[in-house]
């Protein structure tokens, strides 16, 4: 049977589509980076699918599991605490070695923060990077700003609140006091988007708490 990657909520679980509830509810089981999150959303609307662990510390340990539960024509879903797999979040390992034993793979798409964020900051959103969270560590995160400094697609970043201001800090030191959108718990009852040139918009930041995603606008040199 295939394997259903199936984008959750981010924030508003109205967000939910038709038919990931319904592939949810079909499912024999579903990998869940968190039981109790993916709990919470399963009871919310009805589903009692059995649910396994399945997050970045035990991901190349479940494979061998989940792949036997799929060969043996079990329907198994894919999700994530908020919005699609993969896209910096557990999936890649299960999906590559799904294809490599010919099981199908299919993706009911739905909420997503990246095109969310894209859709509300005011900045070209047909061609864009995603670079997801940049390395704690600050000599990789210069690094890797370095060479984002000529990118002339627009960028978009995920970063946790404790890290915000220290990341758009050294954006403004390696690339410039480009424009740039902030967007904090998105689809959230406190959704809020700041917009502005990175200087303008750190004050406005400063001691917010939440989920991030930061649009920066592309290189026009």
């Amino acid at each position: 049977m295939p394997l259903f990657i199936i984008s959750t909520p981010i924030g508003n679980m109205q967000d939910i589509t038709h038919r990931a509830i319904e592939t949810l509810r079909e499912a024999d089981a579903v990998a869940c980076e968190d039981t109790r999150r993916a709990g919470i959303l399963l009871r919310k609307f009805g589903i009692k699918t059995r649910l396994i662990s399945y997050y970045e510390q035990n991901e190349r340990m479940r494979v061998g599991q989940l792949v036997a539960l799929l060969k043996q024509g079990k329907r198994l879903a894919l999700i994530t605490n908020a919005g699609t797999p993969v896209l910096s979040d557990p999936g890649y390992i299960l999906i590559r070695e799904a294809i490599r034993q010919g099981v199908e793979v299919h993706a009911v798409p739905g909420p997503s923060a990246i095109t969310a964020a894209l859709a509300v900051s005011g900045l070209p959103a047909s061609r864009f990077v995603f670079e997801g969270f940049l390395s704690k560590k600050q000599g990789q995160r210069l690094r890797v700003l370095e060479q984002l400094r000529s990118e002339k697609r627009t960028v978009v970043l995920f970063e946790s609140p404790q890290r915000l201001e220290r990341l758009l800090k050294d954006i403004l030191e390696v690339i410039g006091n480009r424009r740039v959108a902030i967007c904090r718990e998105l689809t959230k009852f406190h959704e809020e988007t700041a917009r502005g040139r990175i200087s303008d918009v750190l004050e406005k930041l400063r001691s917010r708490k939440g989920e991030f995603t930061i649009v920066l606008e592309g290189s026009d040199d």
